[in-house]
Parts: structure tokens; sequence; C-alpha cells
């Protein structure tokens, strides 16, 4: 579809292209998340500064899948400050303290956020993850990875340690808009809310297709659903619940 707006037809393209880029490995993702729906584990998610809006999107929501526990650590929001978040973000150890906070057990999966993939946290955390038998679905841009150097001591970028990659297919610096020199039109939430989401649904698909029903939110605002049967399973499990 094209439209009079520049930003609306790059975002069209782009998801066109993250489709063709991802259109294998979303099944596989998809199935390892009902892999571990269906054995009563969770799905972590984590991501700092605005990578964190992907794994937000999948936690606690109509619609979504009652095994996510969303790792909404205050050192990674930029509620703390977008500077603070910035440089916290790059300090090594800090994916250990987050790890151990959320009690996050081996059988265990999780979708580490992160653009660049290059700053200590993902790297970090995606190596704890890998060392404690919990799969690690990256999400990232693999453009801009293969662009920049990793800021950790390993050398390693997050796509490298990752089992599964969805690659949001943003180019360098997140801006798919170039204004009379001015980058604009930030693209990879957008991206990242269609590939998330699009793995979690089919993952439900897969699990209904097995013959399983998963747990999942209906909205609090629709008469006639409550959601006190998934507070009762995970209350003291899930850590923001």
């Amino acid at each position: 579809m094209t439209t009079q707006f520049a930003y609306m037809n790059a975002i069209n393209e782009l998801l066109e292209s993250a489709y063709e880029t991802n259109k294998d490995i979303i099944p596989v993702i998809a199935g390892k998340v009902a892999d571990t729906v269906m054995a009563d584990k969770l799905i972590h998610t984590i991501g700092s500064g605005h990578s964190y809006v992907p794994a937000l999107e999948v936690f606690g929501r109509a619609g979504g899948l009652a095994n996510v526990n969303c790792m909404m650590d205050p050192d990674v929001l930029e509620s703390t400050g977008a500077m603070r978040g910035s440089a916290v973000e790059r300090l090594h150890g800090l994916a250990d303290i987050i790890y151990d906070t959320y009690h996050v057990e081996q059988g265990d999966m999780i979708f580490i956020i992160s653009n660049s993939g290059r700053n200590a946290l993902p790297v970090e955390m995606a190596m704890r993850c890998q060392n404690e038998g919990v799969y690690v679905a990256a999400m990232t841009s693999v453009t801009q990875s293969h662009a920049m150097t990793s800021r950790h001591e390993s050398g390693k970028r997050l796509f490298e340690l990752a089992d599964a990659v969805l690659d949001n297919c943003a180019p360098k610096g997140d801006g798919c808009l170039d204004i009379d020199g001015i980058i604009t039109g930030p693209v990879s939430n957008i991206v990242g809310l269609y590939l998330i989401n699009t793995v979690m649904s089919e993952a439900i698909r897969i699990m209904k297709d097995r013959g399983f029903a998963p747990m999942v939110f209906q909205s609090q605002n629709v008469d006639g659903y409550d959601n006190d049967a998934i507070w009762d399973k995970f209350r003291g499990r899930i850590k923001h619940f």
C-alpha cells in the first residue's frame, strides 16, 4: 500500500522485508514458545531503553500468554533518566543481578531485545542464559550489529549468542527517513511488535493444534471475562503480578 506519507510507505516496505527475512525462523521460535508453555515454564522478556517496548508488549495484556515474565528492572527503564539508562546498559555485571532477581529456571526461555546488540546487558544476559540452560531468542537489527563492534569485553554481539534471531531489519541508526539531512522515522519497535506478536499468536495456534489450551489474558474491560485463574496460578512465580 502506498500513501501520501513517507513514513507509512517506509514502514509498509519494512514490514514486508521483515516477513521475508523472518518467515523461516518464526515457526521455530513459536514452536519453542509452545513447548515452554506446555511444560509449565516461563517466557522471560527483557529490553533496555526503547527496546523495552516489545518486551512489555507481550506481558500481562489482553490476548497475551499468561506465562510471560517481563523483567521490568528499574535500572533498564528510561523512567530513571534517559542518559542514565544508556550508561547503565553498558555496565558489566548488571545482567547477573537482574537474572538472579527474576528467578529464571532451567527449561525457561527468554526474549532478549536490543537493536544494536552491542552493550554489556544483552550480551551478558544471553551468556548467562546459555550457561543456565535457558533458550535465548534474540530480537535485534542484524544490519546494525554487523556494522558495529561490541562494547563487551568478549567482543560478542547479541545475535552471535542466541539460539534463534528475529531480525527487525532496522537500518543503522534506526531511522528510515532522511528529511533534508535529518535522519528520523524510528522503526525498530514497530517491527519488533509485529514480530513478537506474530510469534506469540503462532505459538497459541500450535498449542491448539496439539490439543492444548494455553492460558491467555482477556480484556478486563469486556464484560463476562476475568483473569483470576491466571493470577492465582502464577502469583509468586511472575515477579510483577
